[in-house]
């Protein structure tokens, strides 16, 4: 008999690292590498893809204001290196290395939640 299983929401598993399935089990064996299974309900994490979703999300919403706010310091202020390095490098990593594992987490669990597949051509028959 197989074991029925709720719908868990892919915000939260995802973001918190968990099995998309069980809501238990890790999700990820280092920072930003897939576990092979569940380690509770076993389930097969083959199937995930995020592909470069994680990294245009940073790009998109974290760097890119980052770097808008270094140009805007620089044409303001006409800062010093040193005060981008204090000021801008540190906004930069903050905004795109943190996000990244939730950000996968969440994509991987929306896979699983909607069940999606690689998309597939199908030929009209007849």
């Amino acid at each position: 008999m197989a074991i029925s299983y709720p719908p868990l929401s892919p915000l939260q598993t995802g973001i918190r690292g968990c099995c998309p399935r069980c809501g238990e089990g890790r999700l990820f064996r280092g920072f930003l590498t897939l576990a092979p299974s569940c380690t509770v309900c076993g389930l097969d994490y083959s199937f995930a893809d995020p592909a470069d979703g994680p990294a245009f999300f940073v790009i998109t919403f974290g760097c890119l204001p980052s770097v808008i706010f270094g140009i805007w310091l620089e044409l303001a202020y006409q800062a010093p290196y040193w005060v981008h390095l204090v000021t801008t490098l540190p906004l930069l990593l903050i905004t795109c290395i943190p996000p990244l594992r939730p950000i996968k987490g969440w994509l991987v669990a929306s896979q699983y939640f909607y069940k999606a597949e690689e998309g597939r051509l199908v030929e009209k028959g007849g």
